[in-house]
């Protein structure tokens, strides 16, 4: 990987809400989330700090975690208590399209991405521990992440990959023949093909990232793919990694119990449709920490956060 450039902070936009995990543009330029207390925001003008403004869409009574714009302007919303739901930009109305799979409540729902034959697929990060305890699953390494698809006519979501480290973010490739998927717990993303020879396997896409990989999004049809680093790789958590399930299981019940302070180094990562990195940008001692999504609007790079009350807007690298 090449070495990285700075991530340029330009300003800070309160929210007055804590927690926008993701964020996506709309065609106008402004920028949609999901805040802790449940609601969806929409951000007007985040290029001008003063005159930033924000507009509250809906409530979703839960947790919104991952959104996908839809063609249509309605959002699709992965919310970490209610399932996935499908949100009205128009009137806030909020309908659950799935809220179980094979049985068991869906909770945890991470991410979701829409393709072109009205199909949805979406990741579970964690089955055994709630958003709440997030550390414990990436500290017991439980591999207990699934990803579904949900067609187009409705009917129960279809699981098709189980046993993933934490699975996150989710994009699909330019021409639709196969999905991206952050594992966090591996510090990767691997690739689910869909059409072709090799339909329904995975295989690498992009190993040994510089960090834990959460939300993606990607920049239009002919961008990149951008994933948002979390936090830093972290050597001695690897080494945990290999010890027996026991001693892994003891050590996430002393994690999810410790206080937690994300680190101060933050990046984000952009890579094309061959898994090679377009951009590295990193800054160290941010006081914006624990980025879990990026996106582009304008000529401004937008980060959000797990745990901060805003979102950063930092300047867009050149194109390379």
């Amino acid at each position: 990987m090449d070495r990285p450039t700075a991530l340029v902070p330009l300003h800070y936009v309160s929210l007055g809400a804590h927690g926008p995990e993701d964020v996506v543009p709309d065609p106008q330029g402004r920028v949609l989330t999901g805040v802790a207390d449940g609601r969806i925001l929409r951000v007007h003008h985040l290029g001008d700090p003063l005159a930033a403004r924000v507009e509250v869409l809906a409530e979703t009574g839960g947790r919104p975690l991952g959104l996908e714009l839809l063609p249509d302007g309605d959002l699709l919303v992965c919310d970490a208590e209610r399932g996935l739901l499908r949100v009205s930009t128009g009137d806030g109305t909020v309908r659950v399209l799935a809220d179980s799979v094979a049985g068991e409540p869906l909770r945890f729902c991470s991410n979701a991405v829409a393709l072109a034959d009205g199909s949805v697929y979406a990741t579970v990060s964690s089955r055994r521990h709630p958003l709440d305890r997030w550390i414990g699953d990436i500290v017991e390494h439980t591999g207990t992440g699934r990803l579904l698809r949900f067609a187009p006519e409705g009917g129960e979501p279809e699981v098709l990959l189980e046993g993933l480290q934490f699975a996150n973010g989710l994009a699909a490739s330019a021409d639709g023949s196969f999905l991206v998927i952050a594992e966090t717990g591996r510090c990767r993303l691997i690739r689910y093909r869909l059409t072709g020879p090799g339909a329904g396997r995975t295989d690498s896409f992009a190993d040994d990232l510089p960090g834990m990989p959460d939300n993606l999004w990607r920049e239009g049809p002919d961008g990149p793919i951008w994933v948002a680093l979390a936090g830093p790789r972290v050597p001695p958590l690897h080494l945990l990694h290999r010890t027996p399930p026991a001693v892994r299981r003891a050590a996430a019940r002393a994690a999810v119990h410790a206080p937690y302070r994300p680190s101060g180094t933050v990046g984000v990562v952009a890579v094309d449709d061959q898994g090679r990195t377009v951009h590295h940008l990193t800054r160290r001692r941010s006081g914006f920490r624990m980025v879990t999504s990026v996106c582009v609007t304008g000529d401004h790079l937008v980060l959000g956060s797990l745990r901060e009350p805003g979102v950063a807007v930092c300047a867009r690298p050149a194109a390379r």
